[in-house]
């Protein structure tokens, strides 16, 4: 791959910190896992919780038009919050796993769509044409499908293309290089990777392995993806992460991929 610096991105990419990005991509404007609530201690189950460390830098008032929300999984207040819960109800179209697709049916109607691996949805871009959103595998965890998703649930990721348009993936809580290797076999190169880090570890689940890319991991995702561009999401606002922007930085410098990060306007 040719290094490409980051200032040749065709479009902005904007990180509020989270899983929380906005860009606008074929007339189009997508926010990804919306979460807007205030630090404290939000609910896991089984009497534990997830901390939130820092606020969201921006509100849902602040964001302007969503066309589309990227909702990586319904199930954890790190990816879905009560605030972002409230916003979906003004969004015209909230893409989803099956099953949280199911369960936010009964509040948002036909406004939601859950997308198995490898399905397709069209959106209608303003100007003519569509985009097109294909649902990709993401493992919340390490091992088999069957092993994962009883404990930290269904997860998606999403690829995004068009007529004229360069493609982009976004990840999702995803800890596969394997899911990884599966998308670029069908989609790379591509432009722009929208990668979920932070390393996020807990000692009751797998061991303590992560649950998401690790810093090292998401280098060599950027690699087998041919990623021209990378935006970094969900590594800091949460005490579960282990990892942060210094590690992802030495991460992509030591596999000599510095020069594609972009952190969303958040230098």
């Amino acid at each position: 791959m040719s290094a490409l610096p980051a200032t040749t991105a065709s479009f902005p990419v904007r990180v509020f910190g989270g899983p929380t990005a906005l860009f606008e991509y074929g007339g189009l404007r997508f926010l990804t896992d919306p979460t807007f609530d205030g630090p404290g201690d939000y609910p896991r189950g089984g009497g534990r919780f997830l901390t939130k460390t820092a606020p969201s830098s921006t509100t849902p008032a602040e964001l302007g038009r969503v066309d589309v929300v990227l909702l990586s999984h319904d199930e954890h207040a790190d990816n879905l919050d009560t605030s972002g819960r409230a916003l979906l109800s003004g969004i015209p179209l909230t893409l989803t796993t099956p099953g949280g697709g199911e369960r936010l049916r009964e509040g948002l109607g036909e406004k939601v769509r859950g997308l198995a691996d490898w399905e397709s949805v069209e959106v209608e871009r303003p100007d003519g044409g569509t985009v097109t959103v294909t649902g990709v595998p993401a493992l919340h965890g390490p091992g088999l499908r069957e092993e994962v998703e009883p404990v930290t649930g269904q997860v998606v990721g999403f690829v995004l293309t068009g007529e004229g348009l360069p493609t982009v993936y976004v990840s999702g809580d995803n800890a596969s290089l394997e899911a990884v290797r599966e998308i670029a076999g069908r989609f790379a190169p591509v432009d722009t990777a929208v990668l979920f880090a932070g390393a996020p570890r807990f000692n009751v689940l797998f061991d303590n392995q992560v649950v998401v890319l690790d810093s090292a991991m998401a280098a060599e995702a950027a690699r087998i993806l041919g990623a021209r561009r990378v935006v970094p999401v969900h590594y800091d606002s949460w005490a579960h992460f282990t990892e942060g922007r210094e590690e992802l930085a030495a991460a992509f410098t030591a596999a000599g991929l510095a020069d594609r990060l972009d952190w969303g306007g958040r230098d």
